[in-house]
């Protein structure tokens, strides 16, 4: 089509993210019509507190609607169902009378219920709750901050024993907005919301008694879990009449947009961090390599795809460290034209272990080590060195992946915004020894919450007709000889055991 202007009807896809909240209208062929989006503040009450607030978020979220709707020229008739995806774990309790937050989120990053999930391990340590939740016990996760919440602000406890409070991650607080809030919001939340509060149980898909009394959290205030992709109610206000029909976490917002629908099928998204999922298909599986069991997406009333996590705490801080830290760059692009400019990294390995090792070691103890050097390295093999440090650590989590499910990773779908980078896309099929696949919309999370959406309303059929609609821009594919991979990763793993116990605890 020569034409970029479509005609409807559309699917709307809202996205409350960390630092802003944005709305995109989608066309039937999964295209981007509109986009518009609004920054929210970050606030820092003390070191390792971040908290949001919800009634500005909310706010915000309408203006974007309005916004997309106008920049794209159309009215509310046009939009056949509103999708939802949400940063994940951020934590609200609003008054379920006048619908006013009791106090402001918790989000995801906020640290301070650290010594709470120590004191929770009791004598069982970090794994307490994992065989029914998938998770291990850390700050990041909902539940603990609901926890602390009732526990240090004056009042919610009573509050919430009296029926009085709800609480939501983000997803269940538009939708209740959206639905008419204290005229007759709908309290809900799905699956992969759910299965980050550390209080669902993954087999069931139900809150879980036992762990939420152990948590010390009363039932009364959790929304009815329910699945990605079925409409919850209609909309009030600007968008009266639209089918709301679809909430997924980011992370599963992105693997559904990226329609990896099948066991094996996996996309990471690269930005400061990087977040890598692994479909398992209908299973659920434990990991023992220090990954996270995740619910990946349940369509309406089938059975839950369920999915294997591992996150990276360092990929693109790295190289804005080497432009901003260093000054041996002075765009974030010019990495690859220095990375390029030699064969290979000259024996040079960087760890990036600046906060501890993530996945699938989980070692605070450890920090950040340049190894192998010789007066032949020059700062370009460090460049190299760099990018090889995100392929690497890719590969790392794969491998986890694969000996936690013994599912083989059939090809690796890509994200975010470390994808522009060629030689990294080629580095990391070749570390992987598969294909390395860049979508042609690189905004795969809210084209996964459009996607959920427009399935439940039947504007597209079903994921196949989704599979026809994704469209890739680019693909690499592994030109590296087996030997020198072995030998490559063998070095690249010594480097890592250098970064370990660098930190000695002190009593």
């Amino acid at each position: 089509m020569t034409d970029t202007h479509s005609t409807g009807p559309f699917i709307a896809a809202i996205d409350q993210g960390t630092t802003s909240s944005r709305c995109i209208v989608f066309d039937k062929d999964g295209r981007i019509v509109s986009v518009d989006q609004k920054e929210h503040e970050q606030i820092l009450p003390k070191p390792g507190w971040v908290e949001h607030d919800a009634a500005e978020i909310w706010t915000n979220v309408q203006e974007v609607v309005s916004g997309a709707l106008e920049k794209a020229g159309i009215t509310r008739s046009d939009v056949k169902a509103l999708g939802i995806t949400n940063q994940r774990e951020t934590t609200l309790l609003w008054d379920k009378a006048t619908g006013e937050p009791v106090h402001n989120a918790l989000v995801w990053q906020d640290t301070r219920t650290d010594a709470l999930c120590k004191e929770l391990g009791r004598n069982v340590g970090q794994d307490r709750f994992r065989r029914e939740t998938g998770l291990p016990l850390a700050a990041y996760f909902a539940g603990p901050k609901i926890r602390w919440l009732l526990d240090n602000v004056e009042g919610l406890r009573e509050r919430a024993e009296r029926g009085e409070l709800l609480f939501g991650t983000m997803d269940s607080w538009v939708i209740w907005n959206l639905t008419g809030g204290t005229e007759g919001g709908v309290h809900v939340t799905d699956v992969t919301n759910a299965s980050r509060t550390m209080l669902m149980n993954l087999q069931s898909l139900q809150w879980d008694a036992k762990i939420c009394e152990s948590m010390g959290v009363p039932m009364s205030v959790l929304p009815e879990i329910r699945s990605s992709s079925e409409v919850y109610g209609e909309a009030k206000g600007e968008l009266a009449g639209v089918p709301v029909a679809s909430a997924l976490g980011d992370q599963q917002a992105a693997l559904f947009g990226q329609t990896c629908f099948a066991p094996g099928e996996a996309k990471s998204t690269y930005g400061t961090g990087t977040f890598l999922l692994l479909n398992t298909g209908e299973e659920a599986v434990n990991s023992y390599n220090g990954l996270l069991t995740t619910v990946g997406y349940q369509i309406g009333d089938q059975k839950p795809v369920y999915a294997l996590e591992g996150s990276i705490a360092v990929t693109g801080a790295l190289v804005q460290w080497m432009r901003d830290q260093m000054g041996l760059i002075n765009s974030a692009a010019e990495i690859e034209t220095l990375a390029s400019s030699v064969e290979d990294n000259g024996g040079a390995y960087f760890v990036p272990a600046f906060s501890g090792l993530f996945a699938p070691y989980w070692r605070s103890d450890a920090r950040g080590v340049m190894a192998g050097l010789t007066r032949y390295v020059t700062k370009a093999h460090i460049a190299r060195a760099v990018l090889e440090a995100t392929a690497w650590q890719t590969r790392e989590i794969v491998d986890a992946m694969q000996k936690d499910s013994g599912v083989e990773l059939t090809s690796l779908k890509v994200d975010g915004g470390m994808t522009s980078n060629n030689l990294l896309m080629q580095t990391m099929s070749d570390f992987l020894d598969a294909p390395v696949v860049r979508p042609l919309v690189a905004e795969t999370t809210c084209l996964g919450a459009a996607y959920a959406a427009g399935l439940a309303v039947g504007f597209w059929p079903d994921t196949e007709a989704l599979r026809v609609n994704w469209k890739r821009a680019a693909e690499w594919t592994p030109r590296m000889e087996a030997a020198q991979r072995d030998r490559e990763y063998k070095n690249w793993l010594k480097a890592v055991e250098r970064t370990m116990g660098w930190i000695e605890e002190e009593n």
